[in-house]
């Protein structure tokens, strides 16, 4: 199953009032696991700075001047996201409001609402009353978040794949796994066929441990469900 998690920066609060996203970050899950694919990329807004809003992502106007602009990026952003991947955010209404705003000043269609999976709603239900953000996750699963000494929303959605995982119990699948072995790993639930082994084991059944085992069989009549599995 492909997902992408992701985060944005922001000039505020409020797209509706005006405020831009400044940075979007997103990273590829396969069944949980990051496959490497990353989109990252720096917006101009087109507008000033708050301070208090650089304050958090240290953002400044003077760094976003020269940088592409929504409109620039929009097409290889959608691309990056496709048409039906699950949209993993923290707290993903205020990251989905701003890129459908986004989207919507260039005429083109919002994100689904059905795409969304809001980790802080997933926090909530299995965290009842606890502190659920990203930091307090980080802290309560043991995740090492101490680059995060500003918001960026490459890291934080690096971080947040995951927190992700641990809140649906698959943290053990980024323990040292290979690509061959995370293939049949969480599927929310899905059970995955066992692999086969390229060269059989050999028996460990001796001679004399068959023989008796067919004299047992023998014992039991002609209507002998082993008699199946002995011919096949």
């Amino acid at each position: 199953m492909r997902e992408i998690v992701f985060d944005t920066e922001t000039t505020g609060l409020d797209p509706a009032k005006g405020d831009r996203i400044v940075e979007i970050g997103c990273v590829e899950l396969e069944n949980l696991i990051p496959s490497g694919q990353i989109f990252h990329v720096y917006i101009n807004p087109e507008r000033d700075m708050p301070a208090e809003a650089e304050r958090v992502h240290g953002l400044s106007s003077e760094f976003l001047k020269d940088k592409p602009v929504f409109a620039d990026v929009a097409e290889e952003f959608i691309r990056f996201i496709g048409d039906d991947s699950r949209l993993v955010a923290h707290n993903a209404g205020f990251d989905f409001n701003f890129i459908n705003m986004e989207l919507k000043r260039l005429g083109r269609p919002p994100l689904a609402p059905e795409r969304i999976v809001d980790t802080l709603a997933l926090a909530r239900r299995k965290n009842p009353g606890g502190r659920n953000s990203l930091d307090d996750l980080c802290s309560r699963y043991g995740i090492d978040n101490s680059r995060r000494t500003k918001h960026g929303a490459l890291l934080d959605s690096e971080i947040l794949a995951e927190v992700y995982a641990e809140l649906l119990g698959g943290r053990q699948a980024s323990l040292g796994l290979t690509d061959d072995m995370t293939a049949a790993a969480f599927r929310f639930g899905e059970r995955q066929p066992a692999k086969q082994r390229l060269v059989p084991l050999p028996s460990r059944l001796s001679e004399e441990d068959l023989v008796a085992h067919a004299a047992f069989i023998a014992t039991l009549g002609g209507e002998v469900v082993w008699l199946e599995y002995r011919e096949g």
